[in-house]
């Protein structure tokens, strides 16, 4: 598996940029948050210490919370003296045609458009003076370096990108973490091989929601987050819109940008894989069968094989094992884990399988894509007559 890890852009690079007035442009940071108090406050501090050249501000849609979320933020900013470049904007009430994180989103680029937050001085390319060259997207549970908008607009202009995104580094603190947390990086990377997603002549398409810089004109050439709203993994959905309108996009790997989300126990990230996992199947229970089957003879069979009573299938199968565990075993490393880890891929896919069977039953049960006291998947309904 090949990573694609965000580095630090070049001195060169930066000043020859800055000379062309790249940084000029503002670039608005649209975060939605809805019952985030546990780290708002973190998040909009490493948002509003960024040391992006242009100007920036942050708006911080409150999705309906019923926490401190709005007023924690509000004074993180005021301990910074920086009040005055967050804008805490309060969602209107939640369309049913919209997934929330979607229509949240959509508020915050709507708010800059309604305001005119455009350039101070516009990119000879903006002719629009109502919206900014970029909308940065990013979580109200995670952190950024300093440096980390200034990286994310040099990599979109040197390559001419439609949308740049970040896998930022997940939390690997507890057991669950530990046992779990590697699994989801290494298989979304087999889905979203970041190679592939940076390969203008694939048809393959990703994106991190956590962290995605988006071209403001590649944003109006879809239709607006209009064109994706009723989709559950936002991220990719837009990822996908971009390159079907032939735009360019780009995700890398990053230690430099934290997600602050913790998971306790094994029945959190229970919950946040059968969020979507029926969801990525397009729910499609022959897709769903021959998921469980390719998951049953890739991760589960070798172990089954471990008790055969001949040599020669045994053999077969701790070979298996020990594949898996090395392809398995670069994850591992960029989450700085014991390299042992490795070996526990096959319990993860167990894990994982059952989460995926859960999130099917679910979804055929009316309470699919559950997230914090929504149910945003919905079997359609059927007519007898």
């Amino acid at each position: 598996m090949r990573f694609l890890l965000d580095e630090n852009i070049s001195p060169a690079l930066a000043a020859y940029l800055a000379a062309v007035g790249v940084f000029a442009s503002s670039v608005p940071h649209i975060v939605p948050a809805r019952n985030e108090a546990a780290t708002i406050a973190q998040a909009v501090t490493s948002l509003l210490q960024q040391d992006y050249p242009g100007e920036f501000s942050v708006i911080l849609i409150d999705d309906h919370s019923e926490d401190a979320t709005a007023q924690l933020a509000h004074q993180a900013a005021t301990n910074l003296n920086a009040a005055t470049r967050l804008e805490i904007h309060p969602a209107a009430p939640l369309p049913q045609s919209w997934t929330g994180k979607l229509w949240a989103l959509n508020e915050g680029v709507s708010r800059v458009q309604r305001r005119g937050a455009a350039p101070l001085r516009p990119s000879p390319a903006i002719n629009d003076r109502s919206a900014p060259t970029y909308y940065w997207f990013t979580d109200a549970d995670i952190t950024h370096a300093p440096d980390t908008l200034h990286r994310l607009v040099s990599r979109a202009e040197n390559h001419q990108l439609d949308l740049t995104s970040l896998m930022v580094q997940l939390q690997t603190k507890t057991l669950p973490e530990h046992s779990l947390i590697p699994a989801f990086l290494f298989f979304f990377l087999k889905l979203y091989p970041p190679s592939r997603i940076a390969n203008p002549k694939s048809s393959t398409a990703g994106a991190a929601g956590g962290c995605i810089l988006l071209r403001s004109e590649a944003l109006l050439r879809i239709g607006g987050l209009t064109a994706i709203r009723h989709e559950v993994i936002d991220d990719c959905a837009l990822a996908q819109a971009i390159r079907l309108t032939g735009g360019k996009i780009w995700m890398g790997l990053t230690r430099a940008s934290i997600s602050l989300r913790s998971y306790t126990t094994f029945r959190e990230i229970r919950d946040m894989i059968a969020r979507t996992a029926y969801t990525q199947l397009r729910y499609s229970p022959l897709l769903l069968i021959g998921t469980l089957l390719a998951m049953f003879l890739t991760y589960l069979a070798p172990i089954a094989l471990l008790f055969a009573p001949h040599p020669a299938p045994r053999i077969l199968a701790a070979s298996a094992w020990l594949l898996m565990s090395l392809l398995y075993l670069p994850t591992i490393r960029f989450c700085r884990l014991f390299p042992l880890w490795a070996a526990t891929l096959p319990a993860a896919a167990l894990f994982y399988t059952y989460a995926t069977c859960l999130s099917a039953a679910r979804y055929y049960a009316g309470h699919g894509a559950q997230w914090k006291g929504r149910i945003q998947a919905h079997r359609p309904r059927q007519n007898f007559r």
